[in-house]
């Protein structure tokens, strides 16, 4: 059965961190909507003034976070001892777990373009107070797929054609697919039944159960065994994404993100307290 458009989002500007400029595609009101999926960001900016102020050390607990760049350079360092430049093309995956505290400071590239998209992942109950994790997949890391009918599909979790993407052993069970489709394709895509799936406009027009959808757009799907995207007259560029629901409450405040009330309250006593790490380096 092919999924039918349940909900089309155009998102909102945004400030975030000292002052970045974020186009939230989804965020705190409409997480209940894209379980296990909390947030998407896209900060696709040519103006380093929408940017360098970055995003400076902050706490994270009880959620995944994963920063995809396109375009430019970002800094990161935090409370495990990592230090990074995440390059164009590659992937932080950072698993907050039980707590982590951590700076993003966008650098751009040499025409001064910071291009990319954080996205937010929940993590259950049982797992909210894990070990954190970070992880650095360069773009060497994510396989390439070049189809024979023009598409190209980017891997970063999942699999396609039998390749399996970096990103793995991930209780959501995700997948994230950077997709380009050649002009007049129709793209389907099998999805898992109870699993949600959205896709987010990158570049160019197309069509989805014959509604327009363009760059911005981010499709929320139905249930169903399989999606589907058209492109118009040029090339068609999206990210894919489904994952595993949690099904639990979320009580959420800034960068943290609780299974109880009483449990968000004690991590930011803990984060007034300077109690909140409890990893060692």
């Amino acid at each position: 059965m092919r999924r039918e458009i349940q909900h089309i989002f155009y998102g909102e500007p945004v400030h975030e961190g000292a002052g970045v400029k974020v186009h939230r595609a989804f965020g705190y009101f409409e997480a209940s909507l894209f379980d296990p999926f909390l947030m998407l960001d896209d900060f696709r900016s040519d103006n380093p003034e929408d940017y360098l102020k970055g995003f400076p050390w902050h706490p994270h607990r009880g959620i995944e976070t994963i920063t995809y760049i396109l375009k430019g350079d970002v800094e990161h360092s935090d409370s495990l001892g990592n230090t990074a430049i995440t390059a164009a093309g590659s992937v932080q995956w950072m698993t907050a777990g039980s707590g982590i505290i951590h700076q993003e400071m966008p650098q751009g590239d040499a025409n001064g373009s910071m291009h990319g998209f954080q996205l937010w992942a929940n993590l259950s109950s049982q797992d909210k107070m894990v070990d954190p994790e970070y992880r650095e997949i360069t773009s060497a890391e994510i396989p390439v797929i070049k189809r024979e009918d023009g598409s190209i599909i980017k891997i970063i979790a999942g699999e396609i054609d039998g390749t399996k993407g970096p990103a793995r052993g991930i209780g959501i069970d995700p997948e994230y697919l950077d997709i380009t489709i050649p002009a007049a394709f129709e793209f389907t895509h099998p999805t898992k039944r109870g699993y949600t799936a959205f896709i987010y406009v990158t570049a160019g027009k197309g069509e989805i159960n014959g509604q327009k959808v363009e760059n911005r757009s981010l499709i929320l799907f139905e249930d169903g065994d399989e999606l589907s995207i058209s492109s118009g007259d040029a090339p068609l560029s999206f990210l894919l994404l489904t994952g595993k629901p949690i099904n639990e409450e979320i009580f959420w405040r800034g960068p943290i993100v609780m299974h109880t009330a009483e449990e968000l309250e004690k991590a930011f006593q803990e984060y007034e307290q300077g109690t909140f790490i409890k990893h060692s380096k």
